[in-house]
């Protein structure tokens, strides 16, 4: 086995889970946004909602790297808060808390389930 195929090549871009809040929009009050991008996350959100004249703030912003070199997508992050049952009304919003967030990127990472 080579070493090219033993270890997965890392991305020429930098793979980043991003989630932010909508400020003062009622319909989306205790939901988060859980997106990625191969960018940093004020540029991502910023053209998302460039001109809609909607308010946000960015809760997270980490990297989508594992140790091992490969990467993972929101959609992996997506499926486990879902299969977790945590509600899902729209899209990539979620009702959950940033620290839900932050266990299921730290399990989705490492393979792990964390409890606390």
């Amino acid at each position: 086995m080579s070493k090219k195929e033993f270890f997965p090549p890392r991305p020429s871009t930098n793979p980043t889970i991003y989630a932010y809040e909508l400020v003062g929009v009622s319909t989306h009050k205790g939901l988060i946004k859980i997106g990625f991008t191969s960018r940093d996350a004020f540029s991502r959100v910023s053209e998302q909602l460039r001109t809609s004249g909607l308010k946000y703030t960015i809760v997270f912003e980490e990297s989508a790297m594992r140790n091992d070199g490969s990467s993972f997508t929101d959609h992996d992050i997506h499926r486990l808060l879902r299969k977790q049952g945590f509600a899902n009304p729209d899209g990539e919003w979620f009702k959950c808390t940033l620290k839900d967030l932050q266990k299921a990127i730290r399990e989705v990472k490492t393979g792990e389930r964390t409890e606390a």
